[in-house]
């Protein structure tokens, strides 16, 4: 699994934000799903499925633009997932290592020159997250050529997650990696970061225009979109779900 951006997006899928804590004493995620669960009922699907929030804006006739339930999965099994990004004693979610060079990771040829890292996350005993370099302005100068190598090459990959921000849009940079997943036939998904910093029609204009590019100009890319916060966590838990879904962890009805 490659999530090529930068190291906050990693944290993410782990941390509690200081709103969720708030609810609960407890500080496991698992717990805070559980208060969650307990918010009225417009106030917590606007938490776990802010896609269907926003559609609720749209006109009856223009709510099929928005692919919103391909993957629907109950609050249950948003619930079950929970537990796969829980660190426990018997579930340990642990820096595994970095690819100083990339030869260093498992499996993988042994270009030369390669001092940028990737860095390994092992999730308990289910699937390893690599969290990559990004591929904006900041970019290693062999960014291309480091990321092609795993990509093409890692034949366990399950899933590939691109950041994109939702308050500008896909930009030239995210078309970097966009063409390269195109290109390599890979799977991949849209992750639409900071939906938390946009006016509701602000983001509603957004998230229809990516869903456009991606229903128009993609081939690899899943079509529903997953829009997320940092700050109020709206959307990471029905990530979390989904990529517990994808490898293998957790049978859901909705996919």
């Amino acid at each position: 699994m490659a999530i090529p951006r930068l190291r906050h997006a990693v944290r993410t899928l782990f941390e509690v934000p200081a709103a969720l804590r708030r609810l609960s004493r407890a500080c496991s995620t698992f717990h805070a799903f559980t208060d969650v669960l307990r918010l009225p009922k417009r106030q917590m699907t606007k938490l776990v499925f802010p896609l269907q929030e926003l559609e609720r804006q749209l006109t009856p006739d223009s709510r099929l633009d928005l692919h919103v339930k391909i993957f629907d999965p109950s609050l249950e099994d948003i619930s079950k997932a929970e537990a796969v990004f829980t660190a426990t004693s018997r579930n340990r979610i642990s820096y595994l290592s970095s690819a100083v060079r990339l030869d260093h990771a498992p499996d993988l040829p042994s270009p030369e020159g390669h001092t940028k890292k990737m860095n390994f996350f092992k999730v308990g005993k289910y699937f390893t997250l690599v969290d990559m370099p990004g591929y904006g302005y900041r970019a290693p100068e062999d960014f291309v050529d480091m990321v092609e190598t795993y990509l093409k090459e890692r034949r366990n990959l399950m899933r590939t997650f691109l950041l994109v921000d939702s308050v500008v849009g896909i930009q030239k940079t995210d078309s970097i990696a966009i063409e390269m997943c195109e290109e390599f036939a890979l799977p991949y998904v849209m992750v639409l970061t900071k939906i938390d910093k946009s006016s509701k029609g602000h983001l509603l204009k957004q998230v229809l225009q990516i869903q456009k590019f991606v229903d128009r100009e993609t081939q690899g890319c899943f079509p529903q979109l997953f829009p997320v916060s940092s700050v109020t966590y709206s959307g990471i838990h029905l990530l979390r779900c989904f990529i517990a879904n994808i490898t293998g962890n957790l049978k859901t009805d909705g996919l």
